[in-house]
C-alpha cells in the first residue's frame, strides 16, 4: 500500500548560540539521521553549512531562512530541481588576493564536483558589512549599501539567467575579540551568522530566487586549544564550497503570483513552468518539524506549529541564548531531551505508532466532555 511521503523540517535558528548548530555545520550529522527517516527533509544553509566541508543528501532541502519563514507561512511552494545554474557575487570591499580565493574555490567546485557556477559580478560599491550583537546575546548586522548587492543581483539574474546566487561578502576581521575566542572554543554565538542572514534574506525577498552566503576573512592564527564543533572554518582560506554545493540543487521558491507568471517564460528567467515537473513542496506536507526547545519563536515554527497535523519535537539539550519555548508561547509540543530521542519519535511516527503507546504509563481514554456524559456508562 502506498502511503504519503513522510516530511521534516529540522530547524536549528542561525546567530542564537546553539549547542548543536551554532558553529560551523554541528548540525549536519542531525540532518544526515534524520534523512534517514524522511522522505523528505527540510532544513536550511545554518544546518548544512560546514565551510570547506559539506555532504550530499540526496532527500534534503537547502531553503533559506526567509524562505523557509514563507514556506511555512504557505506563500511558498518549494521545487525540487537538478541542477541550478548558479552566479556568484563577491563584495568590492574584498582585498583582490582574497577575492582570487573566493574565485579558485568556485573554479574548484566546476572542475571536481561539476558544479553549474556560471558567472560572477563584482558589486560595484563595497557592501561594508558591520556586526552586532542583541541584548538578547543573538548576533546581528547590517549592510552599509544594500542597493549595491541588489544591482549584482539582477544583473546575475536578467543577463546571465542564474538560477540561485551565492554571496561571497568582506565581514570585518575581529581577531582578539572574546566573541571570536568563545566561538572559537564552542561556547558562543557566531557573531558573522546574523550579518549573513541579513545578506541572504535581502535577496530572496526581493527576488525570490535560492541565496546563500559565505564570508570572507583572513585566515586566524592557530589555536592548539580550537573546539572541534568550529575547525570546519579554519581548514581553508574560503567557506565558499558548502555554499556552492547546497545551492547546486536548492529548490526553486514558487508561488501563486511566480505561477501565473510563468506564461512569460523571459520574467522567469526560464526557471519553470512548473506543468512539466513534480507538484512543488508546500506546508500541507510537512509531519513533523525539530527545533531546540528555547528557540521557538521564530516565524516558521508559530505557522507550522497552528496545524494540528505537524508534531513539533523541541530538543532540550540543544540550548541557545532565546527563551522561547513551546510553554511561554502556547505552543504543542512533544519535548524530548535529545536528538537521539528525537530520531526514535520521528521512527514511531514514521510506522503510524503514536510515541505516547512507548511509554511504561497509558492514561485512560476520556470522554471529550465529562459534562454530557455525567453518570452514563458506555454500551
Amino acid at each position: 500500500m502506498n502511503q504519503r511521503p513522510f516530511t521534516v523540517v529540522l530547524i536549528v535558528p542561525t546567530g542564537i548560540g546553539a549547542a548543536i548548530g551554532g558553529c560551523a555545520g554541528d548540525a549536519l550529522p542531525v540532518a544526515r539521521a534524520i534523512a534517514q527517516i524522511a522522505d523528505t527533509l527540510i532544513t536550511h544553509p545554518n544546518v548544512l553549512n560546514g565551510a570547506q566541508l559539506y555532504w550530499p543528501i540526496p532527500n534534503a532541502l537547502y531553503v533559506e531562512g526567509y524562505a523557509l519563514d514563507k514556506f511555512a507561512a504557505g506563500c511558498w511552494g518549494l521545487q525540487p530541481v537538478h541542477q541550478n545554474r548558479i552566479g556568484l557575487i563577491l563584495d568590492a570591499g574584498i582585498e583582490p588576493e582574497l577575492q582570487l580565493r573566493q574565485l579558485q574555490a568556485a573554479d574548484a567546485v566546476r572542475a571536481t564536483l561539476g558544479l553549474n557556477v556560471t558567472d560572477c559580478v563584482l558589486t560595484d560599491r563595497p557592501l561594508q558589512v558591520e556586526l552586532r550583537m542583541s541584548e538578547s546575546g543573538a548576533s546581528w548586522g547590517t549592510i552599509g549599501n544594500p542597493d549595491s548587492l541588489l544591482r549584482a543581483a539582477e544583473k546575475l539574474i536578467t543577463q546571465a539567467k542564474v538560477e540561485a546566487i551565492a554571496v561571497v561578502a568582506r565581514f570585518p576581521d575581529d581577531q582578539g575579540s572574546l566573541a571570536l575566542e568563545n566561538y572559537r572554543r564552542g561556547t558562543g554565538v557566531d557573531p558573522l551568522a546574523g550579518a549573513e542572514a541579513v545578506i541572504s534574506h535581502l535577496i530572496v525577498r526581493t527576488f525570490q530566487i535560492p541565496c546563500a552566503h559565505a564570508p570572507a576573512l583572513l585566515p586566524l592564527p592557530l589555536d592548539p586549544h580550537l573546539s572541534p564543533r568550529s575547525a570546519a572554518e579554519e581548514i581553508g582560506y574560503t567557506f565558499l564550497p558548502c555554499v556552492l554545493a547546497g545551492l547546486s540543487k536548492a529548490p526553486q521558491l514558487v508561488s501563486r503570483e511566480t505561477e501565473a507568471r510563468d506564461g512569460d517564460r523571459e520574467k522567469k528567467h526560464d526557471r519553470l513552468p512548473i506543468t512539466n515537473y513534480q507538484l512543488p513542496i508546500t506546508k500541507d506536507r510537512v509531519d513533523a518539524v525539530v527545533i531546540p526547545t528555547t528557540a521557538c519563536g521564530g516565524s516558521a515554527i508559530l505557522n507550522l506549529s497552528g496545524r494540528s497535523s505537524v508534531q513539533i519535537i523541541a530538543v532540550n539539550d540543544n540550548k541557545t541564548q532565546m527563551q522561547a519555548s513551546p510553554e511561554k508561547l502556547g505552543i504543542a509540543a512533544l519535548q524530548v531531551n535529545s536528538y537521539l530521542e528525537a530520531i526514535g519519535v520521528l521512527v514511531a511516527m514514521r510506522a503510524g505508532i503514536s510515541p505516547a503507546s512507548l511509554g511504561a504509563n497509558i492514561s485512560p481514554l476520556r470522554y471529550l466532555s465529562d459534562s454530557t456524559k455525567q453518570g452514563l456508562v458506555p454500551q
